[in-house]
């Protein structure tokens, strides 16, 4: 017998399970302590241009699984964005370009990858990120603008209407500029069609001068002379033409239009051709190891004008819109509330063709084709009510503003709530070279991420992850001068693990349950003046999970915190250790129970009632008070890596930051240098933690040959197991990376064996072409470099970054 095929519906069904959580899950504490595959973070995977093999691809998803990520968001854009597109000349694979048969090779292969992994995987609909076009796209299709011209007439008497065919810039009427190689500019380039398409939209006749009543304006459109009353008059020729909007930033050959928005005709066939290309190229492997098809936030501008606006306007604001056409030429209609109900009926009407039309036709294109509809559906002229219910994936986006939660998005999630959904994804750590220049770090993104827990998101899709198709060469490719740095060659990669397990624990429990917002919910009733921890409550009608998080990165303090909870027993769930405890400080008062708790600085973790409280509170305290029993001092021996640059073995005298140090090996070093040192101890039992005090920027910690895992955040520090510790010899392991900038920074004092194109706005600079040596594997001939990527932030006295162990190393007990 033959195997029965899936239905394409039971393909749809089964993408969009790998997207979203368990509707009930037993209890919380077994999504904490396992988290389920939808917990996972994703990324977006940023193909630069045509660098790319199928060998480095599988290393990449392998090295994404191993890490803990649940799957990929693949955008094919230009070699390099800043934010235009950009070209790296001297490429290995330059016929590797977007939706042509050697790219969907490399998108065949991920998909087969992805379903062996397990991976989710899905796309883009168009080459680049915004919006939704392509090479396929005609002027007729494309997103259009009004045009006109004005001939003066006077009456009475006939009046031929052989008027001149309006004409516009033929450059792009866009945002944002691109990389001409026409010119080698950055410019918005002259589009040929802007000179050669044109439709008619009507021609109208009224007086020349002053307010016109709309019984004033005569429509002449099908006329070829008119018997003008006496007067002057003007008589207006309307069309329309493209606006000549492309598509940001894919590669140069890969460019093409952005589709009508607005137009049935235009989104089918758009996404007609992009799903054609799909079912082609992907075969069995569609709702099958590739899942989905994204349309990021949108960034191609208000539509001015579609085919049947007039007809589409007509049926849903009652009233011909024809005489209101002048006000393009500045006439004023009727009167100023006229007017103005016009512009709003006009940009209503964008509004609903955005929701029946592009969304719609979207939503039910990719539900029969067995995928599902991701996008991030903010920032357009829509209402966000509207068009949420058509996403099967919701994603909101939040920047690393100066380190800060930079977030737009909450329309977009009191939208998604009100469907009922429970997974709120999000692009996330959307950073900009002014905050991502290879300095961010585990320590740094933490109370970013908690921001975003708090403002509802669920789910994290970093921002980004860049395919590295040179083997070895560190740090890599990048997206440009784009951050945030998630790559399997960062320094950190290792041991920055602890930091997905903190996310796959946090977003498990996050996307447990239902969303709870209550009056009076929870309160900080004693606050701090810089300790103010927010909170977010989940719920199944027998738990409760409330996340708190201290967003503060210098001050920390103990706080009383009321929950709309009483009867039950709180706990401390820690998710950047795993571990579980009971609360046993707390009262009931006024119908809530009252915690104090201590928050270091961005500080997190869940307060969860599940149990049934056992009479009176049990003794002890919720947060122990540590207390220094020994400072280890005195010298450390450290090893670097003798690969970049730094010294096999040095004594340091005393713990220093690297950068302060005279050794340029070490001062300009990025990587893991080992600290070792043996210490005695007199009174084991009442030693229970180590502090490392200061690290730059993640430590992991092995003591008597047993790993006690990586300390990433505050408060720096590690739980000694009981037993663990000796009274003499005890061997100490401190391994401590720091971020890559240090060693970008010192390869600037050498001759360079690369050439650069400064970067916009002051911002570094991309590779011109990729070098003989590096596509040969030869040696470097600049012998003092060691690192190699696509985008240069630095020169030679760009300020170093502190790095290294600053401690002071403590062993500690609890009061």
């Amino acid at each position: 017998m033959k195997p029965t095929l899936p239905t394409v519906a039971g393909l749809a069904l089964a993408a969009f399970a790998l997207s979203q959580p368990p509707v009930h899950a037993a209890n919380p504490e077994s999504v904490f302590d396992t988290p389920p595959p939808a917990a996972r973070p994703h990324v977006m995977w940023m193909w630069m241009g045509c660098n790319l093999s199928k060998p480095e691809i599988t290393k990449d998803l392998e090295a994404l699984n191993d890490a803990g990520f649940g799957g990929t968001l693949m955008f094919s854009i230009a070699d390099t964005t800043t934010p235009w597109p950009g070209e790296i000349a001297n490429s290995p694979t330059p016929e590797i370009i977007a939706f042509t048969d050697p790219w969907w090779e490399m998108v065949r292969h991920t998909a087969s990858e992805s379903k062996r992994l397990g991976l989710d995987f899905g796309m883009a609909s168009s080459p680049g990120y915004s919006t939704s076009g392509g090479p396929w796209i005609t002027p007729e299709l494309s997103m259009s603008e009004i045009c006109f011209t004005a001939t003066p007439a006077k009456g009475p008497g006939k009046i031929g209407l052989k008027l001149p065919q309006p004409t516009v810039d033929p450059h792009a009427h866009m945002i944002f500029p691109v990389f001409n190689p026409a010119t080698g500019t950055v410019d918005k380039p002259e589009i040929p069609a802007r000179k050669t398409f044109y439709r008619d939209i009507a021609i109208l006749a009224m007086p020349a001068k002053g307010v016109v009543a709309k019984n004033q304006v005569i429509e002449l459109t099908g006329k070829s002379d008119w018997e003008a009353p006496p007067g002057e008059w003007t008589i207006y020729r309307f069309g329309y033409t493209t606006k000549g909007i492309l598509l940001q930033p894919p590669q140069w050959k890969a460019t093409g239009l952005e589709c009508d928005k607005l137009s049935p005709e235009a989104v089918s066939f758009h996404m007609d051709h992009v799903i054609g290309e799909i079912k082609k190229h992907l075969g069995g492997l569609v709702g099958n190891g590739f899942n989905f098809i994204h349309v990021d936030s949108y960034e191609a501008g208000v539509p001015e004008w579609t085919p049947k606006m007039r007809e589409e306007f007509r049926k849903r604001r009652g009233y011909d819109m024809t005489p209101f056409l002048a006000a393009r030429a500045k006439r004023v209609i009727g009167n100023d509330a006229e007017m103005k109900k016009f512009e709003q009926d006009f940009k209503e009407t964008i509004r609903d063709l955005f929701r029946d039309v592009y969304y719609s036709i979207i939503d039910r294109k990719l539900r029969e084709a067995g995928l599902v509809f991701s996008s991030e559906p903010y920032g357009g002229e829509w209402r966000q009510e509207d068009v949420v219910p058509h996403v099967g994936r919701l994603l909101v986006e939040f920047w690393t503003k100066s380190g800060t939660f930079k977030f737009g998005n909450a329309a977009t999630i009191a939208a998604q709530r009100k469907t009922g959904r429970n997974m709120i994804e999000a692009e996330a750590f959307t950073g900009s070279p002014t905050d991502s220049e290879w300095t961010e770090h585990p320590a740094w993104l933490k109370p970013i991420s908690d921001a975003a827990f708090l403002a509802g998101v669920n789910r994290l899709v970093l921002h980004r992850y860049v395919p590295q198709p040179w083997g070895d060469h560190k740090p890599g490719n990048t997206m440009g001068w784009w951050g945030t740095h998630f790559d399997r060659t960062q320094t950190w990669w290792e041991p920055g693990k602890a930091m997905i397990r903190y996310w796959q624990r946090c977003q498990a429990l996050l996307q447990w349950g239902k969303y709870i917002n209550a009056p009076d919910d929870f309160a900080v009733i004693t606050p701090q003046p810089a300790c103010k921890p927010g909170a977010v409550h989940r719920g199944d009608g027998e738990s409760d999970v409330y996340f708190l998080a201290n967003p503060d990165r210098k001050a920390g303090g103990t706080v009383e915190c009321a929950f709309a909870i009483t009867g039950k027993q709180p706990e401390w769930w820690d998710a950047t250790t795993g571990t579980k405890r009971d609360l046993p400080e707390f009262t009931e008062r006024d119908g809530k129970t009252v915690i104090p708790l201590k928050f270091e600085p961005t500080q997190s973790g869940f307060v969860v009632f599940r149990k049934k409280a056992q009479g009176k509170p049990q003794n002890g305290k919720n947060f122990a008070e540590p207390s220094i029993v020994s400072t280890l001092d005195g010298p450390w021996a450290v090893e670097f890596d003798p690969h970049w640059g730094g010294p096999k073995q040095i004594t340091f005298d005393h713990l220093d930051d690297w950068t302060k140090r005279p050794e340029p090996g070490i001062r300009y070093y990025s990587g893991t240098a080992t600290y070792r040192k043996t210490f005695d101890v007199q009174d084991t039992k009442h030693i229970s933690r180590l502090a490392l005090g200061t690290v730059d920027h993640i430590a992991r910690v092995k003591l008597n040959g047993r790993d006690l895992g990586v300390t990433w955040c505050e408060p720096w520090s590690v739980a000694i197991p009981n037993g663990l510790l000796k009274t003499t010899g005890n061997q100490l392991e401190i391994e401590v990376t720091n971020v890559w900038a240090n060693r970008l920074i010192g390869d600037e004092q050498e001759p360079p064996d690369c050439e650069w194109v400064p970067g916009a706005r002051g911002n570094g600079g991309s590779l011109k072409a990729f070098p003989d040596w590096l596509l040969k594997n030869q040696p470097r001939p600049s012998k003092g470099r060691y690192c190699f990527t696509t985008w240069n932030y630095f020169k030679k006295d760009s300020p170093l970054v502190p790095s290294g162990l600053l401690g002071p190393v403590t062993l500690q007990g609890d009061k």
